[in-house]
């Protein structure tokens, strides 16, 4: 499915392929951090169906625990996030569910990770899988 997506402000826009059904809830400290809620929602898009129209992100790179490095990419304007990927060689980018068109066009999220971090106010989504940390 193509989807259209833009930062708050519409400084950054871009374009991707996604997979309906193929989303992923975080409930991870650091997506709670960056989104200033309790959870951050993405959909993974393959690196060559993905494409800006306008702009250029500001990147943040961001050295988990583990070590494993990842890009942060959001509008330096209003700070709008935008995707993140792999530090070298990204394969996928990872789109932030609610800065596309079509998000109400996206079915449910397939699964639910780092749910160890989730809220003890947010009930678990039936059907929906869950992984207490990072699959």
């Amino acid at each position: 499915m193509k989807v259209q997506g833009q930062c708050h402000c519409g400084a950054i826009a871009y374009e991707a392929e996604v997979e309906p059904g193929t989303a992923a809830i975080c409930n991870c400290a650091d997506c709670q951090m960056q989104t200033g809620s309790a959870f951050r929602v993405n959909i993974p898009a393959p690196a060559d169906k993905f494409r800006l129209l306008r702009g250029n992100p500001k990147r943040y790179l961001k050295i988990a625990d583990s070590g494993a490095r990842r890009i942060h990419a959001f509008c330096e304007n209003c700070g709008g996030p935008v995707y993140s990927c792999a530090a070298e060689h990204p394969q996928s980018y990872s789109l932030r569910v609610g800065a596309l068109k079509q998000r109400y066009e996206l079915g449910r999220p397939a699964r639910q990770i780092w749910t160890k971090r989730r809220f003890p106010w947010i009930p678990p989504l039936e059907g929906v899988q869950e992984v207490e940390g990072q699959p």
